[in-house]
């Protein structure tokens, strides 16, 4: 059985203390569980970050005197620890601004929004009692799980609001728990109850620690308030419509073109639904991106001699584990491998999002950690710029070697950044690739990394305006990395267009480890694009395949013209990067449900025979052609190199394919089944199970493990 990672020993072990046998069970579990594994040492890293930051704190913060507060002692849950811990150093910096103001009863906006959630314990006052204002963070969302989604209860993302003054000497205002919204005036007030059903006025005391689920606004009516209602702000966010590929007919269809695509937010957006207990939208899960999270032990280009493809292909063909009457071709890219030591030197605009909807902790204080890490592994070669956007652009740092010194100084840059106002994305994007061309490497990395959720509202907004700025922009050479962050209001549609049209790859960043994986573990293939303009282009022999089928790639579709178009776009390969498709292929005969035309009136389109040989003698089933550019190529300028491969059927069954096939495939039935694909054929959550297992016993990173996890998650949630 996998892991409660909400079990409270988890927290208690990553804190020194367990003793005993309650120890050596969790020694045990540790063991054999990776999520378990990654779930302690996000709690230990996150410890020791918040120690120091606190540490430095508290030698600023004047003296004053609390109420005096006995908390109960309880064991908390590692899900609650790891979203309280994000936002105690922002906690502390509000505790030190609001002292100070405390015999005031009013607050401007940000000093109360920038504590983020709300107190555990340790409440404070203002003087005329019209305004309680939490001293630390807590997550509210774990308390209120289980309770309606409405009437004046939390639902989403641990933070508590009330109407403007909901509380003041005349007027009891509407109060509900939801999240904060935004802008807020100075003088709106957060009042925080200390107790289940504790709600007015004079009932918040300071004795009583806060505890146990919030009661809906309908069952405190008779505490003097009115009739609670959802938070003012809604879940907006947004995603493209996913239409599942239909098989087609070889016979009228022989060739398939697509962009290839190396992006992996979905998988982690994916992740974080399930891991907050809902299932995802349907249109959030694209397959392919879900299968590229993962890296495969593809063979990879035999050199880097000057000519030589940058990339190698591998091609597999089994059986299909959710039709036994199908295939399955697994194609594999394998982008050279460039040594950190090696890496180009880096010109990199870190375009960071301060708009006020950046405010929570999952947002812009864990952006600046991931920024913090990728910091740590540049060099002194490398150089950094950082920019910001929310009502007008700024210039925070100019571009500055990465030397001791100038990362000392981007690292303060980076952590006296606040969250406020709305959000001029396309302003920043100027501002960024004119900082990234005016100090442009040749030969180097020079790279946009765009950090924010999506939702611009200011200037140019609209996502087709959006996408023309960032193709002009790609222009000039530089690429573009678009990092993801927080919920309830995530653009990812925009996100994802943006990446495209820049050349460029799209990642969520969900947690610590997820900025890791990105920043550090990848670093080379974020950074340093190995080819670009990549398309693939497969032609299926009708003598062999009847029927055909791309799995995901839904939005990468191209003409069949476009293969031979060197003006047209396409993905990009970064060093390192693995790039995987599957196509499911019916045999000749087979009649899997497609989409038909009715007979032509001016042509006669008769066909042969499908037992005719189309080719005299080939046994292969498909070619497989591939066209690249180099990265230094002028966009729409050029010529592609061509790479040709045919591929032949060796009839291997299913249980004999290798891991990494097997893996993929459990990926895409997994994908299937959330997003409830009419393709999914008898795939089911235990036969993922079954397969990921058995793809799972090479997983160094326990990436794989986090995945069979996440499938039980979701196979629970399901019911």
């Amino acid at each position: 059985m996998p892991a409660d990672i909400d079990d409270p020993r988890l927290t208690a072990y990553a804190l020194d203390e367990l003793a005993g046998a309650e120890r050596e069970e969790v020694d045990a579990l540790l063991r054999d569980d990776a999520s378990a594994r990654r779930v302690v040492e996000e709690i230990r890293a996150t410890a020791s970050l918040l120690t120091d930051k606190l540490r430095a704190e508290v030698n600023t913060m004047p003296a004053v005197p609390l109420p005096s507060i006995q908390p109960r002692r309880r064991r908390l849950r590692p899900r609650f620890i790891l979203a309280v811990a994000s936002g105690l150093a922002a906690a502390a910096i509000g505790v030190a601004i609001l002292l100070p103001a405390m015999s005031k009863a009013r607050y401007a906006s940000r000093s109360v929004a920038s504590m983020g959630q709300i107190g555990q314990a340790s409440l404070l006052y203002s003087n005329d009692n019209k305004g309680l204002y939490p001293s630390t963070s807590s997550n509210l969302s774990t308390m209120t799980r289980n309770a309606p989604a409405n009437g004046g209860v939390l639902y989403g993302d641990g933070h508590a609001s009330f109407e403007k003054n909901p509380f003041n000497a005349t007027q009891r205002d509407t109060v509900y728990v939801g999240a904060l919204p935004a802008p807020m005036d100075a003088d709106d007030r957060i009042l925080v109850p200390t107790k289940e059903g504790d709600l007015t006025l004079s009932g918040f005391k300071s004795n009583n620690a806060l505890g146990g689920e919030l009661r809906a606004a309908r069952d405190v009516e008779s505490e003097g308030l009115t009739r609670g209602r959802p938070a003012s702000r809604p879940n907006t966010e947004a995603y493209d419509r996913i239409n599942d590929n239909p098989f087609l007919d070889v016979i009228q269809n022989p060739l398939s073109t697509f962009s290839i695509d190396v992006d992996t937010a979905s998988y982690s957006n994916v992740r974080r639904f399930l891991t907050q207990g809902q299932l995802p939208p349907k249109d959030a899960v694209r397959i392919e991106e879900m299968i590229n999270y993962f890296p495969y032990s593809y063979v990879p280009p035999k050199g880097d001699r000057e000519g030589e493809a940058p990339f190698a292909a591998n091609v597999e063909v089994a059986g299909c584990p959710w039709n036994a009457q199908h295939r399955l071709v697994r194609v594999g890219l394998k982008g050279r491998e460039i040594k950190s030591e090696h890496r180009p030197a880096s010109n990199l605009v870190f375009l960071i999002d301060v708009s006020g909807s950046m405010e929570p902790a999952n947002k812009l204080p864990l952006l600046k950690r991931a920024m913090t890490m990728l910091l740590g592994e540049l060099r002194e070669n490398d150089r950094v710029a950082i920019a910001v956007y929310a009502g007008n652009s700024g210039l925070v740092m100019p571009s500055t070697a990465c030397d001791d010194s100038g990362k000392r100084s981007l690292l303060n840059a980076l952590e006296n950044l606040s969250a406020g106002g709305s959000t001029n994305g396309a302003q920043g994007i100027e501002l960024a690739y004119q900082l990234a061309t005016s100090n442009f490497i040749t030969g180097g990395c020079n790279r946009v990394i765009l950090c924010t959720d999506g939702d611009f509202n200011v200037g140019i907004t609209d996502q087709g305006s959006l996408t023309r700025l960032i193709e002009d922009k790609a222009k000039s050479g530089v690429f573009l990395s678009v990092l993801g962050f927080g919920m309830g209001n995530t653009k990812d549609s925009t996100m994802e267009k943006l990446a495209d049209k820049g050349n460029g790859n799209y990642a969520y960043i969900d947690t610590l480890s997820e900025a890791k994986k990105v920043l550090v573990e990848q670093m080379s293939g974020t950074l340093v694009t190995i080819a670009k303009d990549v398309k693939i282009q497969i032609e299926f022999n009708p003598a062999k395949v009847g029927a055909y089928r791309l799995i995901g790639y839904e939005n990468r579709m191209l003409a069949k013209e476009d293969f031979n178009d060197d003006k047209k776009d396409a993905g990009e390969i970064g060093a390192g990067h693995t790039v995987t498709a599957l196509y499911e292929i019916a045999p000749p005969g087979a009649k899997p449900a497609m989409p038909s035309v009715d007979p032509l009136k001016y042509q006669q389109t008769a066909p042969r025979a499908t037992s005719e040989p189309f080719l005299p003698g080939s046994n292969e089933l498909l070619t497989l052609k591939l066209r690249y550019k180099a990265p230094d190529a002028p966009l729409e300028q050029g010529t592609s190199k061509l790479l040709e491969f045919p591929v032949t059927d060796s009839d291997e069954s299913f249980a004999n394919a290798s891991q990494d096939f097997k893996f993929a495939s459990a990926v895409a039935g997994f994908g299937m089944i959330l997003r409830d694909s009419p393709h999914r054929g008898t795939i089911t959550f235990d036969r993922v199970i079954e397969i990921a297992q058995e793809g799972s016993r090479r997983d160094d990173n326990a990436y794989r493990a986090e995945f069979v996890d996440l499938v039980r998650r979701a196979k629970t949630l399901s019911k």
